[in-house]
C-alpha cells in the first residue's frame, strides 16, 4: 500500500472579493457554489477520493466558523485526523507550520498536503494524479506547489516562472507577486509563468528546516502555540494569547520566496479558486448555466437585453435591463454592482467599509442571529470620530458665535433662533469629545460657545435666557429650569476638561437656581423664575435634567451638597412622579404636584421613562440605594412593554399611562436613551440584557443614522418606517454622543473581556 499522506485543509479565509455574500460570519468555503454542497465539504470528500488509500485529514479553521464547519463536514470521514481551531487568523505560514509540527508530533516525518477549501477542481481522479507527479520530488526533500496554466491575464493570482523540466517536474525560479495587466499579459505570453495553486506538497522535516533557516520565530511560536492548545473530542482548541504572538505572514512570503530547489507540477485538473464574481460567470461546474445570452442569473431575477452578466439576488426581486458584462449581486441589507472585469476590486469596498465599521462585512442577515456583543464598536467610533464630531465642529458652528441650531440634509446650516438649551448641549457635546480623547479642537468650541453664552444668554440675575437670535440678542428673556440645567450638565463637563470658566459660572448659576427657581417648600424647582405656583402647572422633565445635572457636578468635584441636591430630586421622584400602579411617570403635575387632569396628565414619553431608568442606576453606584434600581427596571419594563412600535422595534414619541399610543412617529433621542438604560440595567440582578443593546444600537443605526448623509441623522421616523425629518436638530447631538460614548466604554470592557 502507498505511504499515507497526511492533508491538511485550510478554511480560515473570509473570501472578501465575494461580498455581499462572502463575509466574516458565513465565508464563501461554506456557501454551495457548485451545487454539490459547501466547498469545504467538497474538498473533505476530494481528500478522501486518494485512490492508493486514505490518509488523516485535519482541517485548520477559525474557532467563529465552528458550527458552520461542524455542519458541513457531518458525516464525512477524517480518518484519525481532526478540525484545528484559530482564535484568530494568522495567515498561511502559521497554518502550514501548524501542519508541520502536527505531522513530526503525531506521525513523524511524513509527506502532507496543505490544500486552501475553497476551489473548483474537475474531478478527485486528476487532482490526485497530479498529486502522485510530485511525490517522488517531494520525498526528495523538495517543496512541490501546484500550477495552473493561464488561459487569461489575471490580475488576481499571484504566479510561479518555471525553469527546466524533467519527468513532468519543473524546477522554480521564483514567486511572483499579483501583477498589473500589462505584466499579466507578458506572463501569459511566454508560457513560463503558471497561475500558483496555493497546494503544496512537502515533507515535514523538509518544511520544518525552512521554517527554522528562515522563518524561526513563526516557528518556534507556532510550537509554543500547539503546546499549549487543548485538544478534546470536539478538535484542537490554540491559545488566543499564545497564537496572536506568532507573526502573520503568508506561506510564500515567509518560506516558498527564500527556498532553493522548488519543484512545480503543472495542474492536470481543471481549477477555478471561485474568487471573485467573474470567476462564478466562468465556473464550468456552475449548478445554474449560462442563459443564452451569457449570463448567470440566480435567484429572484429579471433580465432584459442583458448579456454576459452574473445577477444575483439573496433578497428580493432584482429587474436588470441593458446590462453588459456586469456583476450584480444583492443581498437583504447590500448590493454589489461592478464590471465583471472590475469585481474583484470589490476588496477595495469592503476595506472602506470595515474602516466606518460596517456590520455588513463582518454579519450576514438572519432573524434568528444572536447579537455579538461589542459588535458595534467600530462602527460607533468611526462614525463618532470620522463622521459626527468633524461636521458639527466646522459646519455647526456659526462664526459670529454659538452653533448653528440645526443642519440640513446637505450639511449646510438652517438659519433659526438659538437656544439656550442647544448652545449649552453643544458645548457639553464637544467637551465629552474630549474626554473621549478626541484630537479635534474641544478646548476652542467649548471656549467658543461659553463667550457666546456668557456675553448674550446672561440675566442681571444671574440666569440664562431661553432663547437668541441668530447674531445674539435676546428673544425670550425666560428663565427657565430646564436651560438653567442644561447648562449647568455642560459647566460639569467643560470643567472636567480644564475650562476655568466653566467653574465661576456654575456657581452662579446655583445660586440662582437656589434664590429664583427653587420651591421654599422643598417640593422640587418651578419651571421658571416668572412662575405663579398658583396657576401653572409643572413638570417633571426639568427635574430630571436638573438631577442629571447635580451628579455630573458631584462626578468632578466630590462634594457632596451635589449628591444632596440629587437625593432631593429622588425622594420628590419617590413620592409624586412615579407611579406605582402604572409603573410610569407623568410629564405634567398640578401646583402640589399631582398628575394633571386628562389629557396631559396621561401623556407619558418613552424616552423619559428610559432616561431615568439609567440616571436612578447611576445615582443608586453613588449612594448604593438598591430602592431606585427597582424603580429603574419598573420605568424600563413598562417602557419596552407599551412604547414601542412592533413595526420597527423604535420608541414611540407619547403614549398615554394605560399604554396606548398617543404620538406614534419615533424621534431619534428616545433610542438613544433606550440603550443608556439597557446598559444601565445589565448587571443590576436582571437578566444579561447584551444582546438588547446591540439591538437597539443596530435599530439606532438601521433606522436614524445609516439612512442619513455621513455625520448626520435622520430625527424623526413615522409609524411605518418613513423618514418624516425636514432637517437635523443640534440638539440631539448631546443624546447621540452621551448613549455612544456609554456603549463604546461598555464594548472596550466586553471586547477584553
Amino acid at each position: 500500500m502507498a505511504e499515507k499522506i497526511i492533508s491538511f485543509i485550510m478554511s480560515g479565509g473570509v473570501g472578501t472579493r465575494l461580498w455581499p455574500l462572502s463575509r466574516e460570519d458565513f465565508p464563501k468555503q461554506f456557501h454551495d457554489l457548485s451545487g454539490k454542497g459547501s466547498m469545504v465539504s467538497g474538498t473533505v470528500k476530494r481528500m478522501n477520493a486518494r485512490p492508493s488509500g486514505h490518509g488523516p485529514i485535519f482541517l485548520i479553521a477559525s474557532e467563529a466558523h465552528e458550527y458552520r464547519l461542524r455542519h458541513d463536514i457531518a458525516g464525512l470521514p477524517l480518518n484519525g485526523g481532526r478540525p484545528i481551531f484559530e482564535p484568530l487568523g494568522r495567515n498561511t505560514a502559521a497554518a502550514v507550520a501548524l501542519a508541520t509540527a502536527i505531522t513530526l508530533a503525531e506521525y513523524g516525518d511524513r509527506l502532507i498536503l496543505v490544500a486552501p477549501s475553497d476551489h473548483e477542481i474537475s474531478t478527485d481522479d486528476d487532482f490526485w494524479k497530479t498529486v502522485h507527479e510530485g511525490e517522488e520530488a517531494a520525498r526528495s526533500g523538495r517543496i512541490v506547489v501546484f500550477g495552473i496554466h493561464p488561459d487569461k491575464p489575471e490580475t488576481g493570482y499571484g504566479y510561479v516562472e518555471t525553469g527546466q523540466e524533467k519527468n513532468g517536474v519543473y524546477d522554480v525560479i521564483r514567486f511572483v507577486e499579483k501583477p498589473d495587466i500589462e505584466t499579466a499579459k507578458k506572463y501569459l505570453q511566454s508560457g513560463n509563468f503558471l497561475w500558483n495553486s496555493g497546494i503544496f506538497l512537502f515533507s515535514a522535516e523538509t518544511m520544518k528546516k525552512a521554517f527554522l533557516e528562515f522563518q524561526p520565530e513563526i516557528w518556534n511560536k507556532t510550537v509554543a502555540a500547539l503546546k499549549s492548545a487543548h485538544t478534546d473530542i470536539s478538535g484542537t482548541w490554540l491559545n488566543y494569547e499564545h497564537y496572536a504572538a506568532i507573526p502573520s505572514d503568508s506561506v510564500d512570503y515567509a518560506i516558498m520566496e527564500h527556498v532553493k530547489d522548488i519543484a512545480l507540477v503543472p495542474a492536470r485538473f481543471h481549477w477555478n479558486d471561485l474568487g471573485s464574481w467573474q470567476s462564478l460567470l466562468n465556473q464550468q461546474s456552475s449548478p445554474t448555466p449560462p442563459d443564452e445570452n451569457g449570463n448567470v442569473i440566480i435567484g429572484d431575477v429579471v433580465a432584459i437585453n442583458c448579456h454576459g452578466s452574473y445577477l444575483r439576488s439573496e433578497a428580493g426581486l432584482l429587474s436588470a435591463v441593458g446590462l453588459h458584462n456586469m456583476a450584480v449581486v444583492a443581498t437583504t441589507d447590500a448590493t454589489f454592482v461592478a464590471p465583471v472585469k472590475e469585481s474583484q476590486n470589490v476588496r477595495d469596498v469592503v476595506a472602506t467599509l470595515e474602516k466606518a465599521g460596517r456590520l455588513e462585512t463582518k454579519f450576514t442577515p438572519a432573524a434568528d442571529k444572536i447579537p455579538q456583543s461589542g459588535a458595534y464598536l467600530t462602527r460607533v467610533e468611526h462614525w463618532l470620530f470620522d463622521e459626527a464630531l468633524p461636521l458639527w465642529s466646522t459646519r455647526g458652528v456659526d462664526e459670529k458665535g454659538g452653533f448653528y441650531e440645526a443642519l440640513g440634509f446637505d450639511g449646510m446650516p438652517v438659519l433659526r433662533a438659538k437656544r439656550m438649551r442647544t448652545m449649552a448641549r453643544q458645548i457639553y457635546a464637544f467637551a465629552m469629545a474630549g474626554e473621549m480623547g478626541w484630537d479635534g479642537p474641544y478646548k476652542e468650541l467649548i471656549d467658543h460657545g461659553l463667550e457666546f453664552i456668557g456675553k448674550n444668554g446672561r440675566t442681571d440675575r444671574g440666569g440664562w435666557v431661553l432663547q437668541l437670535s441668530q447674531d445674539g440678542k435676546v428673544l425670550n428673556a425666560t428663565e427657565d429650569s430646564y436651560d438653567q440645567a442644561c447648562v449647568l450638565l455642560a459647566l460639569a463637563h467643560a470643567h472636567r476638561v480644564g475650562n476655568k470658566k466653566a467653574l465661576p459660572l456654575a456657581m452662579e448659576t446655583f445660586s440662582f437656581i437656589d434664590l429664583h427657581l427653587a420651591d421654599k417648600n422643598g417640593k422640587g424647582f418651578f419651571e421658571n423664575a416668572k412662575t405663579d405656583g398658583e396657576k401653572t402647572f409643572r413638570r417633571s422633565n426639568p427635574h430630571m435634567h436638573l438631577f442629571e445635572s447635580f451628579m455630573a457636578w458631584y462626578d468632578v468635584t466630590g462634594d457632596r451638597d451635589y449628591l444632596e441636591r440629587a437625593e432631593r430630586i429622588v425622594d420628590l421622584f419617590k413620592e409624586h412622579f412615579f407611579d406605582e400602579d402604572s409603573w410610569t411617570l407623568a410629564e405634567y403635575y398640578d401646583k402640589d404636584w399631582q398628575r394633571a387632569p386628562a389629557p396631559d396628565g396621561d401623556i407619558c414619553e418613552p424616552g423619559h421613562h428610559f432616561e431615568w431608568s439609567s440616571l436612578l442606576v447611576d445615582f443608586s453606584k453613588k449612594t448604593n440605594d438598591r430602592s431606585v434600581i427597582k424603580l429603574a427596571k419598573k420605568l424600563y419594563a413598562s417602557a419596552i412593554a407599551n412604547g414601542l412600535n412592533r413595526k420597527t422595534g423604535l420608541a414611540y414619541n407619547t403614549i398615554s399611562r394605560h399604554g396606548m399610543p398617543i404620538d406614534t412617529n419615533s424621534r431619534s433621542w428616545p433610542q438613544t436613551e433606550a440603550i443608556k438604560a439597557a446598559l444601565a440595567l445589565d448587571g443590576n440582578d436582571g437578566p444579561d440584557l447584551k444582546p438588547e443593546i446591540e439591538a437597539r444600537v443596530g435599530r439606532l443605526f438601521r433606522w436614524h443614522i445609516d439612512a442619513a448623509p455621513k455625520g448626520l441623522w435622520i430625527d424623526l421616523i413615522s409609524e411605518n418606517g418613513r423618514a418624516i425629518a425636514e432637517d437635523v436638530p443640534a440638539s440631539i447631538f448631546y443624546h447621540m454622543i452621551t448613549a455612544l460614548t456609554q456603549y463604546r466604554k461598555f464594548a472596550q470592557h466586553w471586547k477584553v473581556a
